[in-house]
């Protein structure tokens, strides 16, 4: 053994103490750590604490509600376009439900019409009997487009949410359980030429330009 080896101090006993106890605090914080990390799955819903806003428990819960919502309220398609023809202030306050923070409306519809071509998922429908100038579609995915469904109702409010992301998030979310549960359940790539008999909403500043946002399609 070396002169050197033989001879070097040792470290004192304190800082080998605290050496000691700083490797065990170590050990223990990784252990907790371990113990409360939540493992999430991309893409699956992880929740998140309670009372926090999670859009799909949103749309699988708010959706039925929507849905009963505008069947009860759903207005003929010609009584509707025949209204907004003739004085469209008046048939948007008997029949519309004012947009948040903007001249648009949302109406609740009934139609039943002939699709025609596609374009991205949104048919043009040929509604008889509907004054000139309307023009008519319907959109079927795979992107659902406008809040009309969050909105059309008047019941969901932006108070509800923490901010303008979660009450975006929140029409999202019922866009999304709608095709879930409605148009899933259809060809929606196959309708040209087909009579499609539409319950939905549709939100607009333009009272002859209808995108509407369908909540039950019956193919005929």
């Amino acid at each position: 053994m070396s002169q050197s080896a033989a001879t070097r101090p040792k470290a004192p006993a304190r800082a080998r103490s605290r050496t000691a106890i700083g490797a065990v605090a170590a050990i223990v914080l990784v252990g907790v750590m371990a113990y409360d990390t939540k493992v999430v799955r991309i893409g699956a819903d992880g929740g998140g604490p309670p009372g926090a806003f999670v859009p799909a428990e949103f749309g699988r819960t708010e959706f039925p509600k929507v849905q009963a919502a505008v069947a009860a309220k759903a207005v003929d398609a010609v009584t509707l376009a025949t209204a907004l023809a003739k004085d469209p202030a008046a048939a948007a306050k008997q029949y519309g439900v004012q947009a948040p923070g903007g001249d648009a409306y949302a109406y609740p519809v009934t139609l039943t019409g002939t699709a025609g071509k596609s374009d991205l998922g949104v048919y043009d429908l040929q509604v008889p009997g509907l004054p000139d100038g309307f023009k008519v579609q319907v959109q079927t995915g795979p992107a659902i487009n406008g809040t009309a469904l969050r909105d059309v109702p008047g019941t969901v409010k932006f108070g509800q949410f923490t901010n303008q992301i979660e009450y975006q998030n929140a029409g999202s979310a019922l866009n999304k359980e709608m095709k879930k549960q409605v148009l899933s359940k259809i060809d929606t790539a196959n309708l040209t030429g087909k009579t499609l008999s539409v319950v939905g909403a549709f939100e607009t500043s333009d009272p002859k330009a209808w995108l509407v946002t369908p909540t039950k399609v019956v193919v005929q």
